[in-house]
């Protein structure tokens, strides 16, 4: 090898490592915006439920309708997109999502609401797939921080759920959701720049796969049986954080009105706490994921939160705020971890991986409002909480996982 080719090997795989903060920051924006618009629906419920008369199992129906829309479609999208990537459905999915924000304000009925949730959800199905890919691209050798750069911005747009529910939606009601326009016209604006990008550094990247397999240099794989063992484990693990997440993110503002005797502004406090907690606790949980490993990590999210969430039906209201701050950090330290850990189960299919885990996660979640909905309408809300209480003590089987695999593969 000459010295001019080795230079210019050498700055391939400058290249090749390098985590494009820049990409990182523009597609955790849109990321922040996509969820924002997902959670104009729930920061909605507390109006909807006295503008439209609305029963706790039908805001549970509109929460699965958002969510499952999500869930069933990411990872067909991701499967499609592995095949062929398609860049142009990045603002694709951020028209669809503005169609549902017009909806929303203008629904004058249940089933009109859920019609324009099925295309908030078809946005969210769309964008999440291709935007994980972006981040693989971007990241480097430094993926879990980068993806959790990208979850950070999602579950930013999630906690300004509460904030939207004090400001926009109690003073304006159901109308004041039209504002929610403006964040996808945003978010498109920031794709423009992102997805010339994204096709040039894809072309660049199926270039030098083609090669590998040319030279006989393809992945090795786990065997299916272990990566179904595997998968199987993650999505328990999944199913565990999602519900309880549900229960948090739809009916405890209702339970804390019910036992502590709090206004609806009031009950969105902890709600808010717990979600800017999880921001938090993502953005690091990515970062000590790169260092003492995905496993180490997803245990310590879902067996710390345990005997927080055990706790927090039991304790004064003094006590809940400081709490329910530690539970969203520890919980959501984990969730794109999980994310990391199944693309890397599964090399070459990042936008299927993704998919899974994340449409899972919005699916199980939809699940769990209605299911929840259901428990609470002909139990108590008090009854749903301590139930979901054990929930994350189904992490335990995160010990069953085998060891991380750190293969770069799109």
């Amino acid at each position: 090898m000459s010295a001019q080719q080795s230079a210019a090997s050498t700055r391939a795989d400058a290249i090749k490592h390098a985590t494009v903060y820049a990409i990182l920051i523009a597609i955790s924006s849109v990321h922040l915006m996509n969820d924002m618009m997902q959670s104009v629906v729930s920061a909605l419920f507390p109006v909807l439920k006295d503008s439209l008369q609305l029963s706790l199992s039908q805001i549970g129906w509109i929460a699965f309708t958002l969510n499952m829309t999500s869930s069933v479609m990411q990872p067909v999208v991701g499967l499609i997109s592995d095949k062929r990537p398609a860049p142009w459905m990045l603002p694709f999915g951020m028209l669809s999502s503005m169609a549902g924000m017009v909806g929303l304000a203008f629904a004058p009925n249940f089933y009109l609401l859920l019609l324009a949730v099925v295309f908030v959800g078809l946005g969210s199905a769309v964008f999440h797939p291709e935007g994980s890919r972006v981040v693989h691209l971007a990241a480097g050798n430094r993926r879990a921080f980068s993806q959790s750069i990208y979850q950070v911005g999602g579950n930013f747009g999630q906690m300004l759920g509460p904030i939207m529910t004090m400001v926009i939606f109690i003073p304006l009601g159901q109308k004041g959701a039209i504002w929610g326009t403006l964040l996808a016209a945003a978010a498109i604006i920031i794709l423009l720049k992102v997805v010339p990008w994204y096709k040039k550094h894809l072309a660049i990247h199926n270039g030098n796969a083609q090669k590998k397999r040319a030279a006989g240099k393809g992945h090795i794989g786990l065997s299916p049986r272990i990566i179904a063992f595997a998968l199987g484990i993650l999505f328990a693990i999944v199913f565990a954080r999602s519900w309880y997440a549900a229960a948090i993110g739809n009916f405890y503002q209702f339970y804390v009105e019910e036992t502590y005797g709090l206004t609806i502004k009031q009950a969105q406090i902890p709600l808010f706490l717990f979600m800017a907690a999880g921001v938090a606790g993502t953005f690091f949980g990515g970062i000590l994921a790169d260092r003492i490993g995905r496993k180490k990590m997803m245990l310590f999210s879902i067996l710390g939160a345990a005997p927080f969430a055990i706790v927090l039906p039991h304790l004064p209201l003094a006590w809940v705020y400081p709490l329910i701050v530690l539970l969203g950090f520890i919980l959501q330290s984990g969730f794109s971890v999980s994310v990391v850990y199944a693309q890397e189960l599964m090399p070459g299919k990042v936008g299927t991986a993704s998919g899974l885990i994340t449409g899972l996660a919005f699916g199980m979640g939809g699940l769990g409002a209605v299911v929840l909905g259901y428990l609470a309408d002909s139990h108590t809300l008090s009854f749903v909480m301590t139930a979901c209480s054990i929930l994350p003590l189904i992490g335990l089987l995160a010990f069953l996982l085998p060891k991380d695999r750190r293969e770069t593969a799109l």
